[in-house]
């Protein structure tokens, strides 16, 4: 969260796979990574998008509200996101387009599974319409 969220590599890189329709799987802390990602007319990818990643709670748990640069859930919501969050601890996977976004590390897998999907049906839908 501290690197990625103002490198402008992983910014550009993010913003690049989403212009080519490819989909994204971000979990817990690194969702705070979309924090300056754009949309192509300038507005933040995350504006009237639903997201979820390390919630304020799950942060307050763990005692670090104090420690990080920003908090993800705030954040995702002062930048026009959805912010969607279950119980801490519990796993939440949360797909708005190409974008999948996992709540905690017990989402991990979940989310993997569910961009795994996610990239099957591009490429399923690439090749029908190629043939």
């Amino acid at each position: 969260m501290w690197d990625l969220a103002e490198d402008k590599h992983s910014i550009k890189l993010i913003e690049s796979f989403l212009a080519a329709g490819k989909p994204i799987g971000i979990v817990c802390h690194s969702t705070g990574a979309l924090h300056h990602v754009k949309t192509p007319d300038g507005k933040p990818l995350v504006q009237g998008k639903e997201v979820t990643g390390f919630t304020n709670g799950e942060e307050e748990a763990v005692g670090l509200t104090k420690v990080v640069p920003f908090l993800v859930e705030d954040e995702m919501l002062k930048l026009g996101a959805i912010f969607s969050k279950t119980a801490n601890w519990t796993p939440h996977v949360v797909s708005d387009g190409l974008l999948i976004t996992g709540q905690n590390p017990h989402s991990s897998g979940p989310a993997a599974k569910t961009l795994m999907a996610a990239v099957k049906q591009k490429a399923t839908g690439v090749t029908a319409r190629a043939s």
